[in-house]
């Protein structure tokens, strides 16, 4: 597991790495205190998914605007600019918190615009990541980013418990307007190579849809969108509900949501490091596969879970491979996709997640105002599961079976059928 830590020993990546665990455990406190207090105001699991809906839905709908953005401009400064945003949002919620006005309405459109700055900026993020590393070690610098968010993850939800216990909403969302800064301190010192980009001419729709062409023509990134816009709809929508399963299923509040919460950050950090290794002795294409098995053999059990601790225990393994399924299509795409096209076709990516996640969140999250809670996420597990045994093993393209850490500029099915209306790939 070493191996994957190898990224590390590169300090513009280990300075933006390390803001961005800061930031992370910020943003998980208030996605708990958020689900907490709308779930506890209005007693539905509906407007539990229609709050993480907000948040992410943004992601959907101007992802590819922020891709065209991270090939277009300085990655670094559209990221603080995107960051200082993020933090704004932030500082509104924490003011309307502590004045008693977080009306759960108002809340959700704090979070909708703070996602929507996320969403315009993280195409940047993930675009900047083959630049703080050698080529060999990309695969693993994005695992590392998946396991910082994740690591937020196991901190944030247990700070969010003590801030709220101590303080009140309130203090859960000024820790995370607070925590912005640790990546705009950051942003601040870190070198980037000097881009050598060409004059743009094409307009942004034009550019789109070279981003948009350049994943159809590459099979491993159309395979990436495939197989996340699947599990979004079907398996993904459980993060959105956790604190309902929390308090309608295990009759638990915020402990519960904290608990549920933190089990699965931590099962996707220990996942994360495991996938370095995991992919180096069985391939890319296998782990990938077993992850998806797995999270739905996993999902089932957590939806059948007798008591929290149960749940918990079942969620935090969940978190291992639910992690190996959304590290390993990042990785497709980040690995696969052309320098010059990169930030596109990770918007096109994020688009497909951005937009069915939330339509998820909010389907089941509906359903399980009839259904109940326990029903809707088993049954989204074993739609997912489903679709994994007839259609997605036969997709899985061969150059899927190489080792953890391929050094690949650009995509060799990019470079033999060139974008339309654009120069071809190098």
């Amino acid at each position: 597991m070493l191996s994957a830590l190898r990224p590390l020993q590169h300090r513009n990546f280990a300075l933006l790495w390390s803001a961005a665990l800061l930031s992370n455990i910020g943003s998980w406190m208030q996605t708990v205190a958020v689900g907490v207090l709308v779930t506890t105001r209005t007693g539905q699991p509906g407007w539990t998914g229609l709050v993480a809906a907000a948040g992410f839905l943004p992601n959907g709908l101007l992802s590819p605007f922020g891709g065209v953005m991270a090939d277009r401009l300085d990655r670094r400064l559209w990221l603080f600019l995107t960051t200082a945003g993020e933090t704004a949002f932030a500082t509104c919620l924490t003011l309307l918190a502590a004045t008693g006005n977080a009306t759960p309405g108002v809340v959700t459109l704090l979070v909708f615009g703070g996602g929507a700055m996320s969403a315009v900026g993280f195409p940047a993020y993930q675009a900047m990541l083959p630049d703080l590393v050698p080529p060999t070690e990309l695969g693993s610098a994005i695992t590392l980013s998946s396991a910082q968010f994740n690591m937020g993850r196991v901190v944030g939800p247990a700070l969010a418990g003590l801030a709220i216990v101590a303080g009140g909403y309130s203090w859960a969302f000024a820790i995370n307007a607070g925590s912005f800064f640790a990546v705009l301190v950051a942003l601040t010192v870190v070198q980037l190579p000097a881009a050598n980009r060409p004059p743009v001419t094409a307009t942004l729709l034009r550019r789109l849809a070279e981003g948009g062409r350049a994943t159809l023509a590459s099979p491993e990134a159309r395979l990436a969108v495939t197989l996340i816009s699947v599990v979004a709809l079907t398996a993904s929508p459980f993060i959105a509900l956790v604190p309902a399963m929390a308090v309608k299923a295990f009759e638990s509040k915020a402990t519960g949501t904290s608990v549920l919460v933190t089990a699965q950050g931590i099962g996707a950090v220990a996942g994360s490091l495991a996938l370095t290794p995991l992919a180096r002795r069985y391939g890319r294409r296998r782990v990938l596969l077993a992850s998806l098995v797995a999270v739905c053999i996993l999902l089932g059990t957590y939806a059948v879970a007798p008591d929290l601790w149960l749940g918990a225990a079942a969620l935090l393994l969940v978190g291992a491979a639910y992690i190996g399924v959304l590290a390993g299509c990042s990785t497709i795409v980040q690995m696969y996709a052309p320098v010059e096209l990169r930030g596109r076709m990770l918007g096109i990516y994020m688009m497909a997640l951005g937009i069915l996640y939330p339509v998820g969140a909010l389907a089941q999250g509906a359903i399980a105002d009839v259904t109940g809670i326990r029903v809707v996420t088993a049954g989204g597990a074993a739609a997912l599961l489903l679709v994994v045994v007839a259609v997605l093993r036969r997709m899985m393209p061969a150059s899927l079976e190489g080792h953890e850490n391929i050094a690949v500029p650009a995509s060799p099915s990019v470079v033999a059928a060139p974008v339309p209306g654009s120069s071809p790939a190098p």
